[in-house]
């Protein structure tokens, strides 16, 4: 079964405020026990019975599945994304050799360029149109492209969002898995459920959702809750019901 995980955490958080505050009222949880079962039994076994219809919607989503080796061979090939930055050295030219940072529309600047394309390139390919454009300029350059610090484009990362210490977009790695993404994240909340956490990954066949076991995983040590990633992916951390 396959869910938009973002409306089903809002319409979760909805439906228990909803239920909570029509079985609590302004009494407010201190009020005694017997009181609540007593005027408002009918509510408070609504409420029961929606928490565990959602658990078990929740669990019955898949495990990710593997990934293939398509993912780790083009993974090796690093594409620049905005916001990284690139150092360009143009052999004796020290002139033209600058470090710029690739701006949001993808783009960079540089002495005798005014605007060139870097974005979903290679360290590689972006040192070739370099060259090709200095041609009119220097005779034979020999351009080195180096990245210095990673962002990557928008389809190579992983992001991370809800419950997480440090919500983020992260590079994607070859063989990345969750638990590298978590170690990024700086691990969950103390509000997090963690083994209510959904993993969205777009594939050939549009979107699809998984249940990732984050709470096994860092909290009891369970490394078989620890699954692989792929470019792209979004992991959603809803919060604690209680």
């Amino acid at each position: 079964m396959h869910r938009r995980p973002v409306d089903a955490v809002r319409a979760t958080d909805h439906t228990v405020r909803y239920l909570a505050h029509g079985a609590l009222g302004a009494r407010g949880l201190a009020q005694d026990r017997s009181s609540i079962w007593g005027r408002d039994a009918s509510t408070m076994k609504r409420f029961c019975l929606v928490i565990a219809l959602i658990v078990t919607a929740c669990t019955q989503l898949p495990a990710p599945p593997p990934t293939t080796g398509a993912v780790a061979e083009t993974s090796q090939d690093y594409k620049i994304g905005p916001l990284d930055t690139v150092q360009i050295f143009v052999r004796n030219e020290p002139d033209l050799s600058v470090t710029v940072p690739v701006r949001p529309d993808g783009r960079i600047s540089t002495p005798l360029i005014d605007d060139m394309g870097a974005a979903g390139k290679t360290a590689s390919q972006l040192g070739k149109d370099i060259a090709e454009k200095l041609r009119s300029y220097v005779q034979d350059p020999v351009v080195t492209v180096m990245v210095s610090s990673f962002a990557g484009p928008f389809d190579q990362q992983v992001r991370v969002v809800g419950e997480a210490t440090k919500p983020q977009a992260i590079p994607y790695r070859a063989k990345m898995t969750v638990l590298d993404v978590m170690i990024e994240a700086g691990g969950l909340t103390e509000f997090a459920d963690g083994n209510r956490a959904v993993l969205v990954r777009r594939d050939n066949e549009g979107q699809q959702s998984y249940n990732v076991r984050l709470g096994d995983l860092l909290k009891e040590g369970d490394i078989r809750a620890n699954v692989p990633v792929m470019p792209g992916d979004v992991i959603i951390i809803p919060q604690s019901w209680f």
